[in-house]
């Protein structure tokens, strides 16, 4: 095994001084004064690379293995059911790629199970990232459909997991109108796939059209999801989430790498933040994250990692979360963001489901977490008011217009006043109802006809 020791070595004109070790690791002495190259370079010395995924229950992905050679040209083949139709197409697409890339002798193996222009791309370029050191990107055009923004007080009752490393299951998620999409770089994504993953994130936030859905990445816990960043900024990436945070100076280093990132690439990166709580050091230190930036639109918790940090075991009653759940709502209120529960992890259990939004909702949370895209309905069913609430709500805003029409300062109903909170809570309502077309724009001019 030949082992080179240090962070470095020297280029020189002349033979380098080269010292053995018994054989079998090796040393290498510069001379003073040469140009100092990184280890990295070193380390780019491989010349078979691997990139994507292939098996029988792979779907609209592709593999690739891809070798540099010293002579030959350009080899490419491709192995896929469509290569009559899209051959040519995906031939086209790596050669140019290869050409971005400067890359004169290659060989190239393409196994497709019929994977989009955008996920090919993704796949290629993971693996020419293995070989060679670039901070240079190929970049497919970002699609019509994709350039909208978010708004840190939107509704965000569904945000949907997607797994960052397939494709499949990010291709139609948009259909199923989940208030957000979430792309995972992290638990969803195994420890050797992180890096190639980081890629097909970058081209479905240019390339999948997600349907107006809010798009959020989760990216690894700090300090590696820094390195996720350059993947992510720049290509209309909404809301960051940031996993596992326990203090504020996460949430700081977080943005600073943000700046920096915006000071060497003259990018202008606009973003929120939703901080996941998973520890029990995350929900004491709760309020804390959730004032630690303006950028900050909610606090999401996960429970599957708090309960085990606890030394509980995690039921559907959730006895053992509820002290986690309520301070972490708290700290949200008392913060001005919103709260977001986790996720219901049994997709068979819809009544479970149901009732579990119901009790989130009446903790005060105003969404949760879905892996399934059948758990999305219920999950915006449950959390919409009910007629009594919508009822409620009318009366009250209703009164409220009522005397801004006529200049009064107090609002009541009945004999009763109506403070301020309550008033934003009914409009709230309001808005929701609006939002999911549970009442007409023109709801006032009904309401008073029924109520004179």
């Amino acid at each position: 095994m030949l082992e080179i020791r240090g962070r470095g070595f020297y280029r020189s004109q002349r033979v380098l001084d080269v010292i053995c070790t018994g054989g079998q690791s090796i040393k290498i002495r510069p001379y003073p004064n040469e140009q100092y190259i990184p280890l990295k370079s070193i380390l780019m010395s491989k010349q078979i690379a691997y990139a994507g995924n292939k098996g029988d229950n792979v779907r609209s992905d592709c593999h690739i293995t891809l070798e540099l050679r010293d002579r030959g040209g350009r080899q490419i083949e491709v192995d896929s059911k469509v290569n009559t139709l899209y051959g040519q197409a995906i031939r086209s697409l790596v050669e140019d790629m290869l050409g971005f890339f400067e890359l004169p002798h290659v060989w190239i193996r393409l196994e497709d199970t019929g994977a989009l222009s955008l996920v090919i791309a993704a796949r290629v370029e993971a693996a020419i990232s293995q070989l060679i050191d670039t901070e240079t990107q190929y970049l497919l055009p970002m699609i019509e459909e994709n350039q909208y923004g978010a708004a840190k007080e939107q509704f965000r009752f569904s945000r949907l997991y997607l797994p960052g490393n397939m494709p499949k299951m990010m291709l139609n998620a948009g259909i199923h109108h989940p208030n957000g999409v979430i792309l995972d770089l992290e638990d969803s994504v195994a420890p050797d796939k992180k890096h190639e993953a980081r890629f097909l994130v970058r081209n479905a936030l240019r390339g999948i059209n997600f349907y107006g859905a809010e798009r959020m990445v989760r990216i690894n816990q700090l300090p590696r999801g820094i390195e996720d960043l350059p993947y992510i900024l720049g290509h209309n990436v909404h809301t960051i989430l940031v996993p596992k945070c326990e203090g504020a100076g996460q949430i700081r280093e977080l943005e600073e790498a943000i700046d920096r990132y915006r000071k060497q690439t003259s990018r202008e990166a606009m973003f929120y933040l939703m901080p996941i709580i998973e520890s029990a050091l995350g929900v004491e230190k709760a309020f804390e994250i959730a004032s630690a930036s303006a950028n900050i639109v909610a606090l999401a918790i996960g429970l599957e990692d708090y309960t085990a940090d606890i030394g509980a075991r995690r039921t559907n009653q959730a006895k053992e979360s509820f002290f986690a759940r309520s301070r972490l709502v708290n700290a949200c209120k008392a913060a001005g963001i919103q709260a977001i529960d986790s996720v219901f992890s049994d997709v068979a259990d819809q009544q479970g489901l149901r009732d579990t939004v119901k009790e989130s909702k009446s903790l005060g949370f105003e969404g949760m977490g879905c892996i399934h895209p059948r758990q999305i309905r219920i999950i915006h069913q449950s959390f919409a008011p009910d007629a009594d609430e919508i009822e409620q709500a009318k009366k009250i805003v209703n009164a409220y217009y009522e005397a801004q029409e006529k200049g009064l300062g107090v609002v009541s109903l009945g004999s009763k006043m109506i403070d301020p909170p309550v008033v934003r809570r009914a409009q709230k309502n309001i808005d929701l109802a609006l939002y999911l077309g549970l009442i007409p724009e023109n709801w006032r001019e009904a309401f008073d006809e029924d109520h004179h």
